[in-house]
């Protein structure tokens, strides 16, 4: 969502590389480029205004210390005050009212409520593991009502059928009591939306509010919007007494402006980005963290957590106790990788994270890092169990077989059997002691769960 504002940004940084301090006139150049940067990022302007004059008070009292170049201590700056921008250190989301909990959720059409709502419920779910149960009170649309409830089965919630010849208010209603008979935790309420802003839509969420005294009231709006996402917000703040925004649509190329101006003009917080179609990917929002993403420094603790609650850990200890005891790294077992490194968004979701992002992605084309993984699966599909368990026997009339079956040229099977004789030399060469010894080198020795650890 960021990457052409990180890489305007970082050209800005680069303007005081090599300068021996901060003075009013690089530090006037440096925050020109900044300010187009950020307007070209489709960033409201009074935020623009606003967050430049921060930067520039800041950067000229700065005493910089001895360790530091300028270009440092503005990188410092600027992550302070994007923070600033994004909320500052947000508290996270957390539901503090009594059971059932009630969420409502509100914002234009196409925003992606209704998924949003799914996987809202699946974090919670799955996360806090709470009892959700999922109701859709957008009575114009009875398709909205169908994907609801066939998203609910797939997370794991209850649904709440209604009849779309009710109101809206009065179907929420109906939903309350159904959650405190069921005993559920929380109620998520997805709400009708319009193609604009209409006083219509807002007297009835403000019905629906009324009928259901919710505890959380997240806006949802689309990263793509731009300034129409502002304005949204602006409306949507006005009609109801938000308590903060879900950002959709974050993994597209978004130019990042909703991010950075919707916390501003609403006051309230991003809790959430939605960074995927899956039911998944959802992530809580930490605006220190993303100020980092923004100005290329990585954000490796979200990809640990993403690792950690996105990978197969069965699967992973399998195939550790594997390369422990010596037995062989087959293709089934690249297969799975590659198939975990999809589930967690990708070449291109992993590259953001990492610091330097901006500069990898020029080395590095996320689409086509996605395109090869994709392949390879395929060309493997392609193969007989009996030639995953051992490739060795993949001679030049079997490649063209399997190219042919995975839609690929033989080069390609070539590369890929090639790659994997290498990995498999690697795993062949830390089985056993040798794995340990390595992984003892680490602080702390072997990491709980570890085969041995």
């Amino acid at each position: 969502m960021f990457d052409s504002l990180t890489q305007r940004l970082s050209r800005t940084i680069e303007t005081l590389r090599g300068r021996g301090r901060i003075t009013e006139e690089n530090i006037t150049e440096a925050l020109r480029e900044a300010r187009i940067a950020l307007l070209e990022a489709d960033v409201a302007l009074p935020v623009v205004k606003g967050f430049i004059e921060g930067v520039k008070a800041k950067a000229l009292g700065a005493e910089v210390l001895s360790s530091l170049t300028p270009s440092q201590a503005f990188i410092g700056i600027l992550h302070q005050e994007l923070v600033q921008l994004m909320g500052g250190a947000g508290e996270g989301f957390r539901l503090r009212a009594q059971p059932p909990v009630v969420i409502l959720l509100a914002g234009l059409q196409g925003a992606g409520k209704t998924t949003t709502a799914a996987k809202l419920a699946r974090l919670l779910i799955e996360r806090d593991k709470k009892r959700v149960l999922l109701v859709s009170t957008d009575v114009r649309r009875p398709a909205a009502m169908l994907q609801l409830e066939r998203l609910a089965a797939q997370v794991g919630a209850e649904y709440f059928p209604a009849d779309a010849s009710e109101p809206p208010a009065q179907i929420a209603r109906a939903a309350l009591e159904r959650a405190r008979s069921g005993v559920f935790d929380v109620l998520i309420v997805d709400t009708a939306g319009r193609l604009h802003v209409d006083e219509a839509l807002m007297g009835e969420v403000r019905e629906i509010d009324a009928a259901v005294p919710a505890a959380e009231r997240l806006f949802v709006v689309d990263a793509m919007a731009g300034q129409d996402a502002v304005n949204a917000a602006r409306a949507f703040g006005a009609a109801l007494e938000l308590t903060g925004v879900i950002l959709t649509k974050a993994d597209g190329d978004a130019r990042g402006g909703a991010a950075l101006s919707v916390r501003q003009i609403t006051g309230k917080p991003i809790v959430f980005l939605g960074v995927g179609e899956k039911t998944e990917a959802l992530e809580p929002f930490d605006p220190t963290r993303m100020a980092s993403r923004i100005l290329g420094m990585g954000d490796v603790v979200s990809l640990v957590e993403q690792v950690h609650r996105q990978v197969d850990h069965d699967e992973a200890r399998r195939l550790a106790d594997k390369v422990v005891k010596g037995k062989g790294f087959d293709m089934t077992d690249l297969r799975s990788q590659l198939e975990q490194l999809q589930k967690m968004g990708g070449v291109g979701a992993l590259i953001d994270k990492l610091p330097g992002a901006a500069m990898k992605k020029g080395v590095v084309s996320a689409e086509q890092g996605d395109r090869d993984v994709r392949r390879q699966i395929a060309i493997i599909n392609s193969m007989t169990p009996k030639e995953r368990r051992n490739p060795g026997i993949i001679d030049g009339s079997r490649r063209r077989r399997i190219a042919g079956g995975s839609g690929v040229q033989v080069q390609d099977v070539n590369r890929l059997l090639k790659q994997f004789l290498e990995m498999q030399r690697v795993m062949k060469s830390m089985k056993g002691g040798a794995l340990r010894r390595l992984m003892g080198a680490f602080k702390g020795g072997m990491p709980p769960g570890f085969p041995g650890g």
